[in-house]
């Protein structure tokens, strides 16, 4: 189980519930994590499931982060691999998340991956753009 420190009380159960509920999935190189994302069951508040394929048992890619000199340069790609490696093996029938729009966005990025874009919407006044990978 995952170290949870300093936090309140209610915060510390959300965070024990979700080390309950998601994997992650790191990248290494020889200096330590180059890369992270999180696969969940827990559906997060800013996806609308009325936008996606009906499925009984979608997981959500969450909190995908790539260090800034090597972005761009095949490690996400590669992590997204091994995340529907993980999916599938989980079991999960789609991998579904969110992007910011424009240019900070990775929607290009998830595009290239094999994800469809299912929709947009904005959230709190965050456009956003919701993809999904069927599996």
């Amino acid at each position: 189980m995952g170290v949870v420190i300093g936090l309140r009380r209610s915060a510390k159960r959300a965070h024990l519930r979700g080390i309950k509920t998601s994997r992650v999935l790191v990248a290494r190189d020889g200096s330590g994590i180059v890369a992270t994302l999180r696969l969940a069951t827990k559906k997060p508040w800013a996806i609308d499931p009325a936008y996606f394929v009906t499925v009984k048992r979608p997981l959500y890619l969450l909190d995908m982060a790539v260090k800034p000199g090597l972005q761009r340069h095949g490690v996400g790609r590669l992590l997204l691999e091994e995340a529907k490696d993980a999916a599938r093996a989980w079991p999960a029938d789609a991998l579904r998340l969110d992007a910011y729009e424009g240019s900070a966005g990775g929607g290009d990025f998830y595009a290239k991956c094999g994800f469809s874009e299912v929709g947009r919407v904005t959230y709190r006044d965050v456009p956003l753009i919701y993809f999904e990978l069927l599996l």
